[in-house]
């Protein structure tokens, strides 16, 4: 039968919450009071790059939300129709985001070439007011999640969204300086296709990961190459095959491999051994391992 090494590790084991959940709320509530001012701003001034930038934020918005929601969906229990519990939900909601946010870019990029070719009129003032108090609210929620962005893989990936976000406040601040100071009426039109670029990387992002997840593919830290030679160079193991190395959620790793040790190894300390390296050296305690003797597959041998 497999032998299992080792409990699950799950986004909660990760130590993302306490200190980290509390960031993400204050941060959540910034963001989400600053998206609809930016929003409104936008709309009031007819400037496109704050429209960018409150799509961006949105991005920051979806970032956090999925993050604060990885951290308490982890919690609930696992059942047995549901044995993994409700971990890929946040995969689920990751896959649509990204897709709701790239549409939305190419979105930006259709209204930009029309206003490169005729602009509109803008209202300068209101757009500069918007969109430096939009930089003054990024700059306090990266300052929350300064402080906890090493908690887990979540929590780091929202910082840099806010970050991100951060140069497209500042670019829409210089798009209306710009056009104040300088009459420049495409400025406007120009820092939307730049931050429309940002909101689609991000997206892109967002999707191809979550569809990794979903493949159950190699999580991009991990090598498995270097995960078999590690687990070949224990004592006592001859060969390893069938191994196995997949994402069940973001910081959720899982690992299943057979490995087949000599007549005259130790199985059980083989097995202990695999087990600690998995656990210690690539941070993956949700192993399924089977020990075979050389020369029976798949354990046919019996015993």
């Amino acid at each position: 039968m497999p032998k299992r090494g080792g409990g699950e590790y799950s986004v909660h084991a990760e130590g993302g919450h306490g200190g980290g959940r509390r960031s993400l709320r204050r941060a959540l509530a910034i963001t989400g009071t600053w998206f609809l001012i930016e929003l409104a701003g936008a709309l009031y001034s007819n400037s496109l790059a704050l429209l960018a930038d409150a799509a961006h934020m949105l991005t920051d918005l979806a970032a956090l939300g999925l993050a604060l929601f990885a951290l308490t969906i982890s919690l609930k229990p696992a059942t047995p129709q549901k044995t993994y519990g409700y971990l890929r939900a946040e995969i689920l909601a990751a896959l649509t985001n990204g897709v709701f946010l790239a549409l939305l870019a190419l979105y930006i990029f259709y209204e930009a070439y029309g206003r490169l070719i005729a602009p509109p009129e803008v209202r300068t003032v209101p757009m500069i007011v918007v969109a430096s108090t939009g930089l003054g609210a990024n700059l306090v929620t990266a300052a929350i999640l300064f402080r906890s962005r090493h908690e887990s893989l979540n929590l780091r990936a929202a910082f840099l969204h806010v970050v991100g976000d951060t140069l497209g406040s500042l670019g829409a601040v210089v798009a209306g300086v710009l056009m104040l100071a300088c009459g420049w009426t495409r400025a406007d039109a120009a820092v939307s296709v730049l931050v429309g670029a940002l909101v689609l990387a991000g997206a892109w992002r967002l999707v191809s990961e979550s569809v990794d997840v979903l493949l159950e593919g190699v999580p991009r830290h991990l090598d498995v190459a270097r995960i078999d030679g590690d687990l070949r160079a224990i004592p006592g193991v001859a060969s390893v095959h069938d191994l196995h190395v997949w994402s069940i959620a973001s910081g959720t790793t899982a690992m299943s491999c057979h490995i087949v040790v000599g007549s005259e190894a130790d199985g059980g300390r083989a097995l202990a051994e695999a087990s600690r390296v998995m656990r210690e050296k690539y941070g993956i305690g949700h192993t399924t391992i089977q020990v075979e003797p050389a020369g029976c597959p798949n354990g046919a041998c019996g015993g």
